[in-house]
């Protein structure tokens, strides 16, 4: 098993834990703490910048959560909720490869 899908597998892992105990967007805070911020940050720059984090989490979950079709208390999805969850995933996709070209300047996978 080569080491990106050792680091992806064990992501993966993690993320869910998070997710079951409540802890999912804060645990990515600290990812992008530890891989964006410098590790001399000032506690006022850390806590402004996770105030932004924090602000982009929600502005994304509640967008996604008012754009979705409505139903009548039915779980379905539809083909504008999959389209839009592709168009918003396309969006993020960009930004995170200029997050990877700055944590990783060659290029390379993060």
């Amino acid at each position: 098993m080569d080491k990106d899908k050792i680091i992806q597998d064990a992501a993966w892992e993690l993320s869910r834990a998070l997710a079951d105990e409540g802890k999912l967007i804060e645990g990515g805070f600290v990812a992008f703490q530890h891989l964006v911020m410098s590790p001399e940050a000032p506690p006022m720059q850390v806590s402004e910048m996770r105030l932004a984090f924090m602000a982009g989490a929600d502005h994304l979950f509640s967008s996604v959560m008012s754009i979705l079709d409505p139903t009548e208390g039915v779980d379905v999805v539809t083909e504008t909720d999959i389209r839009r969850m592709d168009l918003i995933k396309k969006e993020l996709d960009g930004w995170r490869a200029i997050l990877v070209e700055r944590v990783k300047p060659t290029g390379g996978k993060a």
